[in-house]
Formats: C-alpha cells, sequence, structure tokens
C-alpha cells in the first residue's frame, strides 16, 4: 500500500496555528463565512443528529454561532470540538488525519476550512465516512484553486525577477469539480460541492500577508525554500499586486474561494437511481410530444 506524499509539514501547521491562536479573532472573517455556508446547508436538512463532531475548532466561533442560532442548535444533541494545537480551546486535540474514533460512532462531522491543509484528503474522507453512522451527514469546506492567486503571481514573477529563479510560496487548493469524486470515492452518497468566491480589499499587500500570518495560513508546504523572501523580492512583488490586481473601491484586491462539500453515509432509506431500461413512462410521452427518427 502507497503512502500519500508529504506535501504539507503537519508539525509546522501545528505551530504556526497555536502562534496564531492569540489573535485569530481579528482576521476569522473566512472561517465566520465558511460557518455561515455550512448552518446554511445543516439548516436544510430535516433531521436531528446525536454526536457531532467539529474538526478544525480553532477559536470555538462555530459553536458559538451554532448555539446562537435556534434552528440549528437543536437539531444537535452533543458537539465535540477538536482542534490539531492544544492552544486553542478544544475538547479534544487531535490530527484530522489520524482519527481516533471507531466505526458508526458520530451521525455528524462538520469542519470549516481545515481540509485543506490534509495530506491525505481522500484518506481522511474515507476515515470519516467509516466513523459515521449509516445515514450520517458530512458537511465540510477547505479553500480551492481560486484562493490567493493574485498572491501567488506576484510572488512567482518578483522573485524570478530578483533572483533568477523561484520556489514555491502558496500551496496548491483543490479544484471544486474534484471534490465531487473524492466524496464519491470515499463511498458517501449524494455529493453536493459548493463555491464561494470572495474578494477582498487591502489598503496594501502586506496588510494581507498580516492576514495570513494571523489566520495561521503561511507557508507550510514540505519542500518550501529554505531561503525566506528578502526586501527586494517583496518590493518588486507589492509594485507588481498593485499594477496588476487594483480593488476598485481602492488598494488592492485579493480572492479567496471557499468550497463547501457535502455528502451522507449510505442507509437503505435514501433515495436510489432507477436501473437503466427500468422507466415506466416513455420521454416522449411525459413530454407530450411524437416520438420521431430523424
Amino acid at each position: 500500500m502507497t503512502s500519500a506524499p508529504r506535501l504539507f509539514d503537519r508539525q509546522l501547521l501545528r505551530r504556526r496555528i497555536g502562534r496564531a491562536a492569540s489573535g485569530f479573532s481579528a482576521a476569522n472573517f473566512l472561517k465566520t463565512r465558511s460557518i455561515e455556508d455550512i448552518l446554511d446547508t445543516l439548516s436544510a436538512v430535516n433531521r436531528r443528529f446525536g454526536t457531532a463532531l467539529e474538526i478544525g475548532s480553532r477559536d470555538g466561533s462555530l459553536r458559538r454561532t451554532l448555539f446562537e442560532n435556534a434552528l440549528v442548535s437543536e437539531k444537535i444533541d452533543f458537539l465535540i470540538e477538536t482542534d490539531l494545537s492544544d492552544q486553542n480551546d478544544a475538547q479534544v486535540v487531535l490530527d484530522e488525519e489520524a482519527l481516533p474514533f471507531g466505526d458508526d460512532t458520530l451521525d455528524l462531522v462538520v469542519s470549516a476550512l481545515a481540509f485543506h491543509s490534509t495530506n491525505d484528503l481522500p484518506g481522511v474522507l474515507v476515515q470519516i465516512r467509516r466513523a459515521l453512522r449509516p445515514d450520517g451527514l458530512l458537511i465540510a469546506s477547505q479553500f480551492g484553486g481560486e484562493t490567493l492567486r493574485e498572491l501567488r503571481n506576484v510572488l512567482m514573477e518578483a522573485e524570478l525577477e530578483v533572483r533568477g529563479g523561484s520556489g514555491a510560496r502558496i500551496a496548491p487548493f483543490a479544484e471544486s469539480y474534484d471534490c465531487v469524486d473524492l466524496l464519491k470515492r470515499a463511498g458517501f452518497n449524494m455529493p453536493v460541492v459548493d463555491t464561494d468566491k470572495v474578494v477582498v480589499a487591502y489598503d496594501h499587500p502586506l496588510n494581507l500577508l498580516r492576514d495570513l500570518r494571523a489566520m495561521g495560513e503561511t507557508n507550510i508546504l514540505h519542500d518550501r525554500p529554505r531561503k525566506g523572501l528578502n526586501r527586494a523580492i517583496l518590493n518588486r512583488a507589492f509594485e507588481l499586486y498593485a499594477e496588476r490586481f487594483p480593488h476598485p473601491e481602492g488598494g488592492v484586491r485579493a480572492t479567496f474561494e471557499i468550497i463547501t462539500l457535502s455528502g451522507w453515509t449510505p442507509h437503505e432509506s435514501q433515495q436510489k437511481p432507477l436501473q437503466p431500461g427500468s422507466a415506466k413512462v416513455r420521454l416522449a410521452d411525459a413530454l407530450g410530444v411524437k416520438e420521431g427518427r430523424l
């Protein structure tokens, strides 16, 4: 059995999340928006969940938002908050790449902006599907492929100009169309993927970098360049950013794409597609047209 490639340095991620814990609430606007999308999905589900698990709780904003919403909070009996870092106020510290839960022990799993930093997302989804009881639900969000495309562009070009070569500074993010296939491969039924593109205005690119640091979202690539960005590279990158990516309201723009995916574990009560040839009514009759030959 081959192991997943080591794309991210998970120990470094743990330290970055811990370092950002005290100031995260000042830059949690993307997590807040992601949580709203997750709760919108949950509010449309007409059922109650006994045991729910949150992966990547960070500042506890999902719990607070959840229990402020009476229509959604009454759907969950018990919520287990978990986080990769012990610096956050979570009930359990764990790594989502190695979930400790037995089979058929959970009814709902939610996660806001944690999955994009996993080395083996298919493996994580399989673990979650096994931990969920039949007719259990997963709702999770992660950053998508459009995220930080402006910053990626200018950093690469500036480093090429100044040093004559460039390294990976921003991680690759999954595309939305890949997520449906991942859910199906992991064994989830009725997969749904939604995208939310957020364009943020910054007075200066440096403010974007400060937000990323406060979010714990700076470079954790395993094969990241060991040589940092010097002042000449950053100054050139800021010049390119201002020239190419101005925001209509002033300053510069930064794009974040949030992908929200959901899927159900199989259960006999769920609708199943009809077998080919099992239709009882011809399409032509249903449409009220005469059947002909071209």
